[in-house]
């Protein structure tokens, strides 16, 4: 959920912020400038705490936080080939990679961490940053478009198959194998992202007027959205709420559209026996006798709710998220501000903005600090109640830091999947052993 902001064109201001990017589980903003980058909290609507910032990398295009762990990767444009790993609680670099050419984007979760070239993919252990394989045999990615399910028990990875068709591969993370092809869209990829379970995977076409969501991992198309008819848009973000109900799409428009994941069900509900009712199921059965195109456009699911922006043009990114028990949409820009707006789960419509915060002059306290470090409690998107509070954080020697690769042991994979791992402070963090390394087809090591 990261987006690098494009260069102004002339005549406009250049944008505030270099990248901006979401953690797998939205509870943390992370922000690139040409000073460094910096970390926010995403705990309260009226306050913005700054949790982490550092000027020690200038020109910083990517960065990413691993949930709310001290772990984050980020990426320079003095040097975009090379990948560096931070504690940042520490203030220690743990490890940093150099590849054969520029690194476009990095997913990760608790399993696997991915850094994406334009021509090929790097899948790393995240707990010793061992290379596990090099998928070189991929169509050309210049935007470095992919997507790794957060849930590390299966991390699926989906990229674009084709240069000129929406072909997306579903590659499983885990037994390092092709899972599946989907063919998605007539037209090349824009966007593709999983739910948190990776069980859905959600694409969108360059063109941006329709949204489908697959199963996984089977790519059966289960649902399909229609953003809109009049004009063609580029989709800047594209997410599930945490709960898989809802998913959001922003755009370089103004309208930011979030469409709900009815249940499904085998058959039809027969339709009330009233005059409305009826010229409904008279609609419908019409939509048999029309062309493919058409009958499929009037099939397709409209917006359930939408937001408002009050620019267009400019990159952002959206997420949905439950910040102090309540539903809210929120949207990060290049023009460096954050947007957060109130949604009813239950009625939709148009989202009310109820906070703008800058990204650039926000400061956290040491206090802050520590409360962003300690273990969130999970929240179901819809919900407007908070669910009961996670089991406290494991003491098993293999999570420290300092506890296995450094002795050379090798963490059983049972013992790391199972249970929420939180990786919040130095006794829970992956063992990740103290490297320099490069990457050009084989993984090298000090």
């Amino acid at each position: 959920m990261e987006a690098e902001a494009a260069d102004a064109p002339p005549g406009r201001v250049e944008a505030a912020l270099s990248c901006f990017s979401f953690n797998q589980d939205c509870t943390s903003l992370a922000i690139g400038t040409k000073a460094g980058y910096k970390l926010f909290s995403l705990s309260s609507v009226e306050q913005l705490d700054q949790v982490h910032g550092s000027n020690e990398i200038p020109d910083v295009y990517i960065v990413e936080r691993l949930f709310s762990s001290s772990l984050v990767v980020v990426v320079s444009h003095t040097k975009p080939r090379q990948m560096n790993v931070y504690h940042f609680k520490k203030g220690t670099e743990i490890c940093n990679y150099s590849y054969s050419s520029n690194i476009l984007s990095i997913r990760l979760n608790r399993q696997r961490l991915l850094v994406c070239l334009e021509e090929s993919i790097y899948i790393h252990n995240i707990k010793d940053m061992k290379l596990l394989k090099t998928l070189l045999d991929i169509p050309a990615n210049p935007t470095g478009l992919c997507a790794l399910s957060i849930n590390h028990s299966n991390s699926y990875l989906a990229y674009p198959g084709s240069l000129t068709t929406g072909e997306i591969v579903l590659y499983d993370g885990n037994s390092l194998k092709t899972v599946c092809t989907i063919a998605a869209h007539e037209g090349t990829l824009a966007a593709i992202t999983f739910n948190a379970s990776g069980s859905k995977l959600a694409s969108a076409s360059a063109k941006g007027t329709v949204i489908r969501v697959f199963s996984v991992p089977d790519g059966q198309k289960l649902y399909e959205f229609r953003r809109g008819m009049k004009r063609y848009v580029t989709i800047s973000s594209l997410v599930f709420s945490m709960d898989s109900q809802f998913l959001c799409a922003s755009s370089n428009t103004e309208t930011v559209h979030i469409f709900k994941l009815e249940q499904l069900t085998s058959s039809r509900p027969e339709e009330p026996s009233t005059w409305s009712g009826y010229m409904g199921k008279m609609f419908m059965a019409a939509t048999n006798y029309l062309p493919a195109q058409v009958s499929d456009m009037m099939n397709q699911d409209r917006a359930f709710a939408t937001g408002r922006l009050n620019f267009s043009g400019q990159r952002n990114i959206c997420t949905l998220s439950t910040i102090q028990k309540l539903p809210r949409l929120l949207v990060a820009s290049s023009d460096g501000h954050l947007y957060i707006y109130n949604l009813d789960p239950q009625d939709g419509g148009e989202c009310v903005l109820i906070k703008t915060h800058s990204l650039l002059g926000s400061a956290a306290t040491e206090e802050n600090k520590e409360n962003d470090l300690r273990p969130p409690i999970p929240q179901s998107y819809a919900a407007t109640v908070a669910r009961p509070s996670a089991s406290s954080a494991s003491t098993v020697p293999g999570y420290s830091e300092d506890g296995g690769a450094l002795r050379g042991e090798v963490i059983p994979e049972h013992e790391f999947a199972t249970g929420p791992v939180c990786l919040d402070d130095e006794n829970e963090f992956p063992p990740i052993i103290l490297c320099r390394g490069s990457q050009k087809g084989k993984s090298k090591q000090t």
